[in-house]
């Protein structure tokens, strides 16, 4: 007789999904951030006039992706609400004023605030001036610029958190623990290798704020070894993004957006 909560998932997702988990432990971690990447790069290529769409689009298929593999994440764990709540709106605090404060520093002849890029000759990192897009000239304040921005904080506060933290909490802190195993590593368990690894590797992904990043992944990761629980992080992230995209819409500091 078939276990029935095997026929369940087998309802419930397409056999190549259930084939793919079992071969690729690593895919319902890291598949959806690939997909968000990839689907990012597509909706680049869509025109100003069509923002909407793009992003709309974006928001549909990485959802979806995400959606689709949802049965062999880890434990999500609690949702921890005021502390995700009060480290997000930290965070955010922290992003923009760490930034502010980088950009009063100088060394070199640049300022700390600048993008962070690899170089292959000595000193082999550079420091390049971070070019700023004022999304009010862009698309004007008219429907384009609304529909841009309400759509743009809906995925930074939704898709985003979702599958940033599968992906670097979820896997690439128990990856530094053991990367052939890392599914046998139990979530939030600490090393300085991970704890401080994954928090330089977050300059991939935050080139043109590296400081900030390097601190507000040191702060995440300090509240999963604490709370153990991806869902606790998603809030947080999304607490993070919602308060800092506030921030610049109504200030209009678009060097955050």
């Amino acid at each position: 007789m078939a276990d029935p909560a095997s026929q369940d998932r087998k309802r419930a997702e397409p056999q190549w999904v259930t084939d793919l988990a079992r071969a690729e432990p690593r895919a319902p971690l890291v598949g959806p951030y690939m997909a968000y990447l990839l689907l990012m790069m597509l909706s680049d290529l869509f025109p100003d006039s069509l923002t909407g769409l793009a992003i709309s689009l974006h928001i549909i298929g990485a959802a979806w992706a995400t959606w689709l593999i949802r049965r062999h994440w880890p434990p999500l764990g609690k949702a921890h609400l005021l502390t995700a709540v009060i480290v997000g709106l930290f965070a955010a605090w922290m992003w923009v004023a760490g930034q502010h404060w980088l950009g009063t520093i100088e060394l070199g002849g640049h300022r700390l605030s600048e993008s962070l890029s690899l170089s292959i000759e000595a000193p082999f990192v550079r420091l390049s001036p971070v070019k700023v897009v004022d999304v009010h000239e862009k698309f004007s304040t008219g429907g384009l610029f609304w529909t841009h921005v309400v759509l743009k904080i809906t995925r930074a506060v939704t898709i985003v958190p979702v599958v940033e933290e599968l992906f670097w909490r979820g896997f690439i802190l128990r990856a530094f623990v053991n990367w052939d195993h890392f599914d046998q590593v139990p979530l939030g368990r600490f090393t300085w290798m991970a704890f401080l690894g994954s928090s330089l590797l977050s300059v991939v992904q935050h080139p043109g704020n590296w400081g900030v990043s390097i601190v507000c992944w040191m702060l995440f990761n300090g509240l999963f070894y604490w709370r153990k629980s991806l869902l606790c992080l998603m809030i947080t992230h999304g607490v993070t993004n919602l308060a800092l995209y506030w921030y610049v819409v109504r200030v209009g500091d678009w060097q955050f957006w």
